[in-house]
């Protein structure tokens, strides 16, 4: 309780409170002043300077969504536009720098990956990535510009390996090693809040374990956290991928987190086939006729033992997307040995008719063989497990192809009489690799396939994230606009899945526990005050597979470090009150 003669700059009266960490939820007073939460309780005599009724309306902690690629386009002056539908759904907090990729540190061997990246998130670049050499330097600029969502940045193992290596596929020497650990530190000492791994992408899938063991030990020193994109989501190998990742716990001390967590059955051909069959007539069923299916969680032993691990002191977290398509870059889906090299390279061989043919073998019959370092026994071979039309544009840099955006290659290839592969390769030319597509067995927002997710999202352990990879152009995935709203709506209200109160908390307190962020993902005194007020009565999604850029419904503010940056005047983008979020 404040003292009556503190001053306080905003009460919000009256509302009900959600505390973030799973607490029944009560009606109460909020105070705040400057940038933190001052009072929370009955403040009816508490002098202020403005005093904002809340009843009937509830609020709760900004949503932390500790997976997203924001970091992307978190330098482009026109950031805070772009990120708006983040805000708008609540999210006050995010952390980027992702499976194993970011913006920094750059340098001669990542320039051709840089560009790319700022290809899919930018369009045709005109900036030169070399202008962020380092992660402090990348700091600077976003401090400099001023940021409409706190932001944590990890520090990216991917962009490591290729400025020692280059676009190699091959065992890390020690003189890279070296520098790896090097650019690490740096990247620590600037203030990355730990490691990101993409396991299941080129060139991080050649790591072996000394590598990762020696890496995630200057991490646990630093009191850091360990992100993993896991070398595989199949249901063959995933079990052993995880265990690589919660090995590095045991054997280094530092806390882990394993991201966008889900599972791929991988039972071989012709069962991946019939099983897609399957699904999709299950799917045009459930349009017509919806019905839920009580399954279990197909990972639950796995979750098991992260809860053992966490009783033991050894912490590892899990975060999930409750989305039926995930998302990644169209060269991914590339045979790892096609992608070595400059892209230039990777240009001339895209381009040869027969090494094209070579490629589109290993993706039509190549099967995955552990641990998914060398040939074609990558796991990330969606064409083998679920075929060409599971593939489907999200995103092109240029104008030139934007009319492939929401097609499956497999719709391309019909309507330009080629094969969905010489489709794939001709974007990739033309794009210059800046092309992003969706996975699904059948289509993106799919409720039914989403359903399948649905044990894994509920579990105590699992956070909720978006894998947001925003950039103003290109059809989205619903999560960069609904992901909370629906989790809170959808998950909790409309099907009683779990409380309001515990979904809250896996969308506050429990991310912002995974990745170390204090005083944030909880209403409490002296916490920040990021907060969002809605009416839990109808917050939900607008939503739609066809029409996924439609803000939700029911949220009807959010304060971040104290300020309104959504009110009923709207979004404000000139305010910029965001963090950059530094380790410790």
């Amino acid at each position: 309780m404040t003292k009556k003669r503190e001053r306080l700059d905003t009460i919000l009266e009256a509302g009900k409170i959600f505390d973030g960490k799973g607490g029944k939820a009560f009606v109460g007073d909020i105070g705040i002043a400057g940038e933190r939460i001052r009072a929370i309780g009955d403040l009816t005599g508490a002098p202020a300077e403005r005093r904002i009724p809340l009843e009937g309306l509830a609020v709760c902690p900004g949503f932390v969504d500790v997976h997203t690629h924001v970091d992307l386009v978190a330098a482009r002056g026109d950031a805070a536009r772009v990120l708006e539908p983040l805000v708008r759904q609540g999210i006050t907090t995010v952390v980027g720098g992702n499976c194993g990729a970011s913006v920094a540190p750059a340098g001669d061997n990542v320039e051709d990956l840089l560009m790319m990246l700022l290809g899919l998130n930018q369009g045709d670049p005109d900036d030169d990535p070399a202008r962020f050499p380092t992660m402090a330097s990348f700091f600077e600029a976003l401090e400099a510009r001023g940021l409409p969502l706190n932001l944590g940045v990890l520090a990216p193992h991917n962009l490591f390996r290729m400025r020692a290596l280059g676009m190699h596929n091959g065992r890390m020497t020690r003189e890279g090693l070296s520098g790896m650990k090097r650019d690490l530190a740096e990247c620590l000492e600037a203030g990355c809040l730990g490691l990101s791994l993409g396991l299941q992408y080129f060139p991080g899938m050649a790591a072996e374990w000394d590598e990762l063991f020696e890496l995630a030990t200057l991490v646990g020193k630093a009191e850091g956290v360990v992100t993993a994109h896991l070398r595989s989501y199949c249901s063959d190998t995933l079990d052993r991928a995880a265990d690589e990742i919660l090995s590095l716990a045991r054997a280094c001390g530092v806390q882990v987190q394993l991201s966008h967590m889900f599972w791929v059955p991988s039972f071989g051909q012709p069962i991946n086939r019939g099983l897609k069959t399957a699904l999709r007539a299950l799917s045009r069923i459930h349009e017509v006729r919806p019905f839920t299916l009580p399954l279990p969680s197909p990972i639950a032993a796995l979750y098991e033992k992260i809860a053992a691990m966490n009783r033991r002191g050894l912490v590892a977290g899990v975060d999930a997307m409750p989305t039926s398509a995930s998302f990644t870059f169209l060269a991914a889906f590339l045979p790892p040995w096609a992608l070595t090299g400059s892209l230039d390279a990777i240009v001339a061989r895209l381009r040869d008719s027969a090494t094209r043919r070579l490629m589109r073998r290993d993706m039509e019959q190549g099967r995955p063989t552990w641990p998914h370092r060398d040939a074609d026994s990558w796991s990330l071979n969606i064409v083998s497990l679920f075929g060409w039309d599971s593939i489907r544009i999200m995103s092109v840099a240029s104008e030139r192809n934007r009319s492939a955006e929401g097609k499956t290659l497999s719709e391309l290839g019909r309507a330009r009489g080629a094969h969905p592969m010489d489709v794939l390769c001709e974007l990739l030319i033309e794009e210059r690799g800046s092309v992003l597509a969706f996975i699904s067995p059948t289509y993106p927002g799919d409720p039914l396939v989403e359903m399948f997710n649905r044990a894994l999202l509920l579990d105590p352990h699992v956070s909720i994230v978006t894998d947001t990879l925003l950039s103003g152009f290109g059809v989205p995935s619903h999560l960069f606009y609904d992901c909370f709203p629906r989790f809170l709506g959808s998950y909790a209200r409309e099907r009683k899945w779990l409380s309001l109160e515990e979904a809250i908390r896996k969308c506050t307190s429990l991310p912002a526990s995974q990745l170390k962020l204090r005083d944030r993902g909880v209403l409490k005194e002296g916490s920040f005050a990021d907060l969002v007020v809605f009416d839990p009565a109808t917050i939900g999604s607008r939503s739609t597979p066809r029409n996924p850029k439609r803000h939700p419904q029911g949220i009807r503010a959010v304060y971040l470090n104290g300020k309104p940056i959504l009110d009923d005047a709207g979004y404000h983008p000139e305010l910029r009150p965001g963090h950059l979020l530094r380790r410790g």
